[in-house]
């Protein structure tokens, strides 16, 4: 029980920690917003190796950080080959697949209505279909390789990709298209000069959503059919091993990745939309 009280004691010290950080001064200085989410993370992380110390709970139940950790260093190379199947191969080829064609379908949504008023009601529909529905029948189509990965993530961003698009082709204000005509605009050059930089913003929100669906859609399309590596294929042996800290060095695998890959995106909009409102601090 000592490890449960300090388990109790590390957990209020970081909470004190954080609430005088956060009304403190310099609550809204780059330092005070960087150090805040690491001490709760490794607060987080304290109590939870005390916790599973101190209450012996079981490996196939919940493994502490430190065997998580030492199975994560064991493990290298096999984690690193199955995020280059997963992550590089199946969800990366997927996104630029699917967000690319989903660019090119929202301007031609935007220059024909007809194709607004058809192909959206459409995309609604696809979008609401589950996934662990449609990665059967695509691994099936494509394969056990990574394609029919991509396949699946292509499925999965393409229309939220689309909506946010559209949406953000159709900011520009009515007085704003008005004025391009009066300047004799051609649609490319009122395009170019006012509807995609209106539609920025829009389009960074699609591509940040559609990161973690990527990595969703790569993952769990594994479930039902890969080669001896991945992800997906790694975390479903494993659990029928009952590795449990083999599963858990993979989620760590897929949050660092996922992280890293939104904030990627990010880091690209600020420098793309540092005009926009949203960006000014």
């Amino acid at each position: 029980m000592m490890m449960v009280g300090l388990a109790i004691l590390l957990w209020l010290a970081g909470w004190w920690l954080n609430t005088r950080l956060a009304s403190g001064p310099y609550a809204d200085t780059r330092t005070v917003r960087i150090l805040a989410p690491v001490i709760f993370g490794l607060t987080v992380i304290g109590v939870w190796e005390m916790l599973v110390r101190g209450l012996e709970v079981p490996l196939v139940i919940l493994p502490a950080p430190s065997v998580i950790w030492d199975r994560f260093w064991d493990s290298l190379p096999i984690l690193w080959a199955d995020f280059v199947q997963t992550i590089i191969k199946g969800a990366l080829n997927g996104y630029i697949i699917g967000c690319g064609a989903a660019f090119l379908m929202a301007i031609a949504v935007d220059r024909w209505d007809f194709l607004r008023l058809g192909l959206l009601p459409v995309g609604n529909f696809v979008a609401a279909l589950p996934i662990v529905g449609t990665a059967p029948i695509l691994v099936m189509w494509f394969g056990f390789d990574w394609h029919s990965k991509a396949a699946v993530v292509v499925v999965m961003v393409f229309f939220p990709m689309l909506v946010n698009t559209v949406a953000g082709l159709r900011e520009a204000t009515a007085m704003q298209r008005d004025l391009m005509e009066t300047y004799a605009a051609t649609y490319w050059q009122s395009f170019l000069k006012l509807r995609l930089p209106a539609a920025m913003p829009f389009i960074f929100n699609g591509l940040k959503i559609s990161t973690t669906l990527a990595l969703i859609g790569a993952i769990v399309a594994e479930f039902f059919g890969s080669p001896t590596l991945g992800m997906g294929f790694r975390i479903s042996t494993s659990v029928g091993q009952l590795s449990l800290d083999m599963v858990w060095a993979e989620i760590v695998v897929a949050a660092l990745a996922g992280t890293a890959f939104y904030g990627l995106v990010a880091m690209i909009e600020k420098l793309v939309t540092f005009w926009h409102p949203s960006q000014r601090s």
